[in-house]
C-alpha cells in the first residue's frame, strides 16, 4: 500500500480548487437570514432563533432585515421587500464576518 492507508484523504495541493463560496460563513449567514426573513415577513413574530439554526448575532441581523423589509413592503410591494431582504442580508452578514468568525462561542 506504499505507506498510505486505504481510504485516506490526500492533503490539498496548490492546484486544488478553492473552497466553494457557499461554504464561507458570510454566505451561509446571508442564505439563512434571507430564508428566515422571507418566512417572518408576513408574521407578527420572528420565531425562535435556535429552531432556525441561527446564532444570536445572526438573529439580530434577521430582525433588522425583517423590520426594513416590512417597511419596504408597505411602501412599495412584496417584490421590493424580497429584493431588500437579499441585499441587506448579504451586506449585514458580510459586515459581521469581515474579520472572520466572531469569537465567544458558536451562538454569538
Amino acid at each position: 500500500m506504499d505507506g498510505v492507508t486505504a481510504g485516506a484523504v490526500s492533503p490539498a495541493t496548490p492546484d486544488s480548487a478553492p473552497p466553494s463560496p457557499s461554504t464561507r460563513p458570510e454566505d451561509l449567514c446571508a442564505r439563512l437570514v434571507a430564508h428566515w426573513s422571507r418566512e417572518a415577513l408576513d408574521q407578527d413574530t420572528y420565531g425562535d432563533y435556535q429552531s432556525m439554526g441561527l446564532s444570536n448575532g445572526q438573529y439580530e441581523i434577521l430582525m433588522k432585515v425583517v423590520d426594513a423589509a416590512r417597511v419596504e413592503q408597505k411602501r412599495r410591494n412584496t417584490q421590493a421587500a424580497e429584493q431588500l431582504i437579499d441585499r441587506r442580508a448579504h451586506e449585514l452578514c458580510a459586515e459581521r464576518y469581515r474579520d472572520g468568525t466572531p469569537s465567544g462561542g458558536p451562538w454569538l
